[in-house]
């Protein structure tokens, strides 16, 4: 049974950190693409950013570019998200994803974690 289990949300201040953590396990085939969406109260959910372990290359969404991190360990299914100068609007449940292609479409991912919610107060 796949799981993908976050951790690290929690409620900052404007202009604070958090670092959110998502280990993947009982994968039975490698998987090359791991990162984050989130979803927002009211919103459809948004590509925030993931890392394609082919070539180690990047990809964040532009409202994080800049601001947001992604890091991870390839070998042991694990990927960080570091937030920094955050915002209200960075106020979501994420989501850690992992799948084989990249994509900005969710429904791309083949397994999703449960969601840390992360709360930016003013």
């Amino acid at each position: 049974q796949v799981q993908l289990v976050e951790s690290g949300g929690g409620v900052v201040q404007a202009g604070g950190s958090l670092r959110l953590d998502c280990a993947a396990s009982g994968l039975t085939s490698r998987r090359y693409v791991m990162g984050w969406f989130r979803q927002a109260p009211g919103k459809e959910r948004e590509f925030v950013g993931v890392i394609n372990w082919r070539d180690n290359f990047l990809y964040y969404s532009n409202s994080v570019k800049g601001r947001f991190t992604i890091s991870g360990d390839s070998a042991k299914n694990t990927v960080f998200l570091q937030m920094n100068s955050l915002t209200p609007e960075d106020t979501a449940v994420y989501f850690c994803v992992i799948g084989t292609v990249v994509s900005y479409k969710g429904e791309q991912y083949d397994y999703w974690g449960q969601g840390t919610q992360v709360t930016v107060s003013s």
